[in-house]
């Protein structure tokens, strides 16, 4: 739930709207009804266009001439840059991480792991992209740039819209994915040097990217 005491008419018109794209509440191609908005957070219409304009930046809106206000979405060309843009923020984050993480957190990454093995045995994919969003953000949690942090988690905010409206992980990559955690606790376990880290992790996301491209071969 949205705690709007602390917020301001236009960025908590910004956060109901968001929040419904997000979750999946307004699919791709529905209206924002100006009016509507702005009775339920109680304001004028400009802080809801302030809002639907700073939502057009993030490319979760459309504005067509003559209709208004078009929830976006994501299609295969967004997608496909908001991964490669995560392939540099993850990158980085994760090699900044990696000083900050001990022995607990070791284990703690390969039991997220296994976990994740556990449910690709058991063919209960809806629960592997949760459970992958989690290895990485337990890492993350150890990163001290909190900007960064901020960035990362909007780029997987968007890409969960994908998943809201109905795409599902293709479980031919799910196997290397995991294969590639191992390498990353490895990396993390054994001090390597921080470029290496980086680019291992970056790669790995691109390698996500790959298989996005080539999933109906």
């Amino acid at each position: 739930m949205i705690n709007n005491k602390k917020l301001n008419k236009r960025q908590y018109a910004y956060q109901v709207i968001r929040s419904r794209i997000l979750d999946g509440t307004y699919v791709p191609g529905q209206r924002i009804i100006i009016d509507q908005i702005a009775k339920e957070v109680n304001s004028s219409h400009i802080p809801v266009r302030e809002a639907i304009h700073q939502l057009e930046s993030e490319q979760l809106i459309d504005y067509e001439p003559n209709i208004g206000a078009i929830v976006k979405g994501i299609n295969d060309s967004l997608y496909m840059e908001t991964l490669q843009v995560l392939a540099l923020l993850e990158g980085y984050a994760t090699a900044l991480s990696a000083p900050h993480i001990e022995a607990s957190g070791i284990q703690k990454l390969k039991e997220i792991n296994s976990r994740m093995s556990e449910y690709l045995q058991n063919y209960e994919l809806d629960k592997i992209a949760d459970v992958n969003k989690e290895f990485h953000f337990f890492i993350y949690s150890f990163c001290p740039n909190q900007l960064l942090l901020v960035k990362i988690k909007e780029m997987w905010e968007r890409l969960d819209v994908v998943r809201n409206s109905g795409f599902r992980f293709f479980p031919k990559r799910t196997p290397h994915s995991i294969e590639e955690h191992n390498t990353i606790i490895e990396l993390i376990q054994e001090n390597t040097d921080s470029d290496e880290i980086e680019t291992f992790t970056r790669n790995h996301k691109l390698n996500t990217l790959e298989a996005f491209k080539h999933r109906n071969d």
